[in-house]
This record gives structure tokens, C-alpha cells and sequence, in this order.
């Protein structure tokens, strides 16, 4: 099964959507440091929950999965991030696309990997407490 990459574009597109709609706000404020807090918080609680549902239900090969997804949502990001700002934002280039496939997507990346396994201890450590409560069957 490749939930790995359902997780990853979904993702992708919300980091890349939150990116844009930032932009589109610094374009009449300047002063957003705590609105981009909050959404990159936002998030990767996301990705945390999402991983903690994926912990919890004990799904097979979830940290490999939640790696890829990681990558893809960089990678995806950084790509939509460009085209979202050329479109709705100002005309931003090609020339901002090998700064957003490196440093932004690897920024991604790990807003979405490090909740991520996160979330796979604590959904993990969940589902091994409902374990014990349900005791032995014979």
C-alpha cells in the first residue's frame, strides 16, 4: 500500500498553500512573525496527529512510510511553492526554484518528518497502553 504518498502531496500541498497565503499577507503587512509561527505549527501538529493515528493503528513499515512522505511533501512544497507565488503572489521566476528544491524543501521536510516521528512514538506507546488494558485472551 502506498499511503506514503497520498500523506506526502497532501502535505506538499498544505506547506505550499500555507507558504503562498503567507505571502499574499506580507504583501499588505509586514509584520507576520507570529501568523507564521502558528501555521507552521499548524502544521506539524498535523503531520504529528496524522503519525499518531498511523502509530496507533500499527501500520505495517509507518516510519519508512512517514520518511517518504517527507521527502515528497519537501520536494512538493518547494515546487507548488513556486508556481502558487508566480500565479497568486507577484511574478516569482524560475530563478527561485533551485532555492526552493534545496533549502525549502529540505525546511519542509523536517516540519513534517520531525513531528512525524513524533507522532509514531506516541500513537505507538497508545496502542501498546490499550494492549495492556485488554489483558490476556485466551
Amino acid at each position: 500500500m502506498r499511503f506514503w504518498l497520498i500523506r506526502g502531496v497532501v502535505l506538499a500541498f498544505v506547506l505550499a498553500g500555507a507558504d503562498v497565503g503567507l505571502a499574499a499577507l506580507a504583501v499588505q503587512h509586514s509584520d507576520l512573525t507570529v501568523v507564521r509561527s502558528i501555521v507552521l505549527g499548524v502544521v506539524a501538529g498535523l503531520a504529528a496527529l496524522w503519525a499518531a493515528l498511523d502509530g496507533w493503528r500499527r501500520l505495517d513499515d509507518r516510519g519508512r512510510a512517514w520518511v517518504l512522505a517527507a521527502v515528497i511533501a519537501g520536494f512538493g512544497s518547494g515546487l507548488l511553492r513556486v508556481i502558487g507565488r508566480a500565479v497568486f503572489v507577484d511574478e516569482t521566476g524560475l530563478s527561485s526554484l533551485g532555492t526552493a528544491l534545496t533549502g525549502d524543501a529540505a525546511f519542509g521536510a523536517l516540519v513534517v518528518l520531525v513531528p512525524a516521528g513524533l507522532g509514531l512514538f506516541v500513537g505507538a506507546r497508545f496502542a501498546q497502553r490499550d494492549t495492556v488494558k485488554a489483558g490476556p485472551t485466551e
